[in-house]
């Protein structure tokens, strides 16, 4: 039986957060776009996608980008991913002052190749002696440059996976390091880097995590969670303090009210095709005023797929999304199928 209802406030750090449903760094989605539409629809708080720091520390404006706090995100973070501890203090010294977010997160999670071989992503978790040096080093200087700037310290989290294959589990010693080396949370993905994104997450091992840190520092969990049911589902077996949504949003940003509605009322009630289409379009809109109209509109080709999945008419529709390349196109394609 848990002690605090399903949906609560979170705290991390000094960063007091409204609720306990975040959208996940997810690389290629989580921009400024979709998390200001994720704010619309109930997210509690939102982390960029995952921000390379030798690309900030080289003054890449590409990546600078990434970073830059979205209009409707009162509170969010940014997440960074690197293997020298240099590197990664220098760029969180960097993204403090110029964007100047509530958290900065490490991610240790993410399974992709490309990122592995340089020592970061999944790599750190099973390299905790690295991971440390990375944490130790990055909380210093956002330290030191809370305190030059006379603000509240910025915490920081990191996002770690089980292990690197099921025969080197590793989650325990990478959590244990990130908490003695000053990390305000911790969020774990229950898969190996081997899984990737397949097979089942193993949320015994999230519930493993919870009883080791003994509510002394926030822990989140991520993975598998499509639902309002799952949501609940993973906060009543594992105890975790809040959940971080990614598949499951995309395309369905609704999923944050479904979830907080279902966990404070018990019941929810489904998005209108509509909806999907009109909040898409906003999207759209946001993105637009970001990247230029032929980029987003090539961007979003792939966003509404996700918004048609299971809409009647989906199919004919993903047809056409392909070939579209300005807003009106997208406008006159929705506006013959779907009133809205």
């Amino acid at each position: 039986m848990k002690s605090l209802p399903y949906y609560h406030p979170v705290t991390i750090g000094n960063v007091s957060l409204p609720g306990n449903l975040f959208l996940a760094p997810v690389a290629g989605y989580s921009d400024r776009a979709f998390r200001s539409i994720c704010y619309e629809n109930g997210c509690c708080f939102a982390y960029t996608e995952m921000v390379s720091a030798e690309a900030i520390v080289r003054k890449n404006e590409k990546t600078e980008l990434l970073v830059h706090r979205a209009s409707k995100e009162l509170q969010y973070a940014v997440q960074i991913f690197g293997s020298e501890p240099e590197t990664m203090a220098k760029a969180a010294a960097i993204i403090a002052k110029k964007a100047q977010p509530e958290v900065i997160d490490i991610n240790c999670g993410c399974p992709v190749p490309k990122i592995i071989k340089t020592g970061a992503g999944s790599a750190l978790t099973r390299n905790p002696k690295q991971l440390g040096l990375i944490v130790k080093a990055v909380k210093a200087t956002l330290d030191e440059f809370s305190k030059k700037h006379e603000i509240n310290p910025i915490p920081l989290t990191v996002k770690i996976r089980s292990g690197w294959d099921e025969h080197s589990l590793s989650w325990k010693e990478a959590a244990m390091t990130a908490l003695e080396n000053g990390v305000s949370a911790i969020t774990l993905h229950p898969r190996t880097r081997a899984q990737g994104y397949e097979g089942k997450a193993n949320w015994q091992i999230l519930t493993q995590l919870v009883q080791l840190i003994d509510k002394q520092i926030p822990v989140f969990g991520s993975g598998d969670v499509f639902t309002p049911q799952d949501a609940k589902n993973m906060l009543e077996q594992t105890n975790c303090d809040a959940i971080m949504l990614a598949r499951g949003t995309m395309g369905n940003p609704f999923l944050f009210k479904q979830t907080r509605d279902y966990l404070t009322t018990g019941t929810y009630s489904k998005t209108a095709p509509s909806e999907y289409i009109k909040t898409g379009l906003k999207e759209l809109a946001f993105l637009i005023d970001d990247k230029g109209e032929k980029i987003a509109c090539c961007e979003m080709r792939k966003r509404f797929c996700a918004y048609t999945k299971g809409m009647p008419g989906g199919a004919e529709l993903r047809k056409s999304i392909v070939l579209c390349t300005t807003f009106d196109s997208y406008l006159k394609l929705f506006a013959s199928h779907i009133e809205y």
